[in-house]
């Protein structure tokens, strides 16, 4: 058993709470890579922001959960290294599929987890997010849960069809599983295809694909339901159109992506929500500067020679989000 408290890590309680009141949300970047650890990292410090640095199954199975357990602890120093004698860094189980996975994440030293049992029926989702809250509550870490269903592919996550969360189930989910808080679905959607075409508009002076809006309604009624209760949004990368051009000028091919608009993310990270998920994005940012190295530098073959201009488009883009999209930036007076 690995205590996160041993590895300099936080749970999320104070850190929403902050962020509910102050209204801002916390950034919840998923990562696969050291240079992506590097980047969250780096860029959390030089904004003065708490951080999540989350990973799914799939993630956690491509870099083995012991390794995840030191590049978590690793993290914290390097934060510390940075200039940030009080770093906040959550490490986080996205989309946790079962009481199992949980429970060994929570064992391997993770300090906060998500089960997401959306898929399965209500009553059968409310005994699973239980049984999980009950074991993670024993060691202090905070347990997110989802109610509502996300459309998109993003690893193993995938889902045809979107369900809007219901508002009326909001109360009796909270109060019966006793999570800490609340994934919803209210038009947000995984992956880099975020939707097709025709849920769009197309913007006639530039021919790109406008996404339709979110269901603001549905997150003030929860926000009624739940006031003060932290809320979660997934599927929330924008899909920076520059990234996508980028990729599909030096030999990608990716038609029509489209993510989340940033206005409609500033304006949900201004109420109830206090946690948004974007792992699209360093995906795009990462990709989009390793296919333009290699047509500019034909010649390399060095992986760092490559990765470190990825690693500083992730680091752009991450910073760009703290700032601009969620309003982080300077919430750690001891940093």
């Amino acid at each position: 058993m690995v205590n996160y408290k041993d590895l300099g890590l936080v749970n999320t309680r104070e850190m929403f709470k902050k962020a509910v009141a102050g209204g801002y949300a916390i950034p919840a970047f998923n990562f696969n890579t050291m240079e992506q650890m590097q980047a969250i990292v780096q860029a959390a410090v030089e904004t003065k922001s708490p951080v999540i640095m989350q990973v799914s199954k799939g993630a956690r199975n491509y870099a083995n959960a012991t390794i995840l357990r030191y590049m978590a602890e690793g993290a914290v120093q390097y934060a510390k290294e940075l200039g940030c004698a009080h770093p906040e860094i959550v490490l986080h189980l996205d989309h946790g599929d079962s009481f199992e996975l949980c429970k060994d994440c929570i064992d391997m030293g993770f300090s906060s987890v998500m089960i997401d049992g959306s898929s399965l029926p209500y009553e059968d989702n409310i005994a699973l997010t239980k049984k999980v809250v009950e074991y993670a509550h024993q060691y202090d870490v905070t347990v997110e849960a989802e109610l509502g269903v996300l459309a998109g592919v993003e690893d193993e996550v995938q889902a045809e069809e979107s369900h809007y969360t219901k508002p009326e189930e909001v109360i009796d989910f909270a109060t019966r599983t006793g999570c800490d808080s609340l994934a919803i679905s209210i038009g947000t959607s995984h992956g880099a295809y975020k939707f097709k075409p025709e849920q769009c508009t197309r913007d006639p002076k530039t021919g790109r694909l406008v996404p339709p809006p979110l269901a603001f309604d549905v997150l003030h009624e929860i926000e009624k339901k739940l006031p003060g209760f932290p809320i979660v949004l997934h599927g929330s990368s924008s899909v920076p159109q520059e990234e996508v051009d980028t990729i599909n000028k030096y030999g990608g091919n990716l038609p029509d992506a489209v993510g989340i608009p940033e206005e409609q993310l500033r304006e949900a990270a201004k109420s109830a929500v206090c946690k948004i998920n974007i792992d699209s994005d360093s995906r795009l940012a990462m990709t989009a500067a390793v296919r333009k190295h290699f047509a500019e530098h034909p010649d390399h073959f060095d992986p760092r020679q490559y990765l470190k201009p990825a690693r500083e488009n992730m680091k752009k883009m991450y910073i760009h989000k703290i700032v601009n999209v969620l309003g982080s930036d300077g919430k750690l007076a001891q940093c």
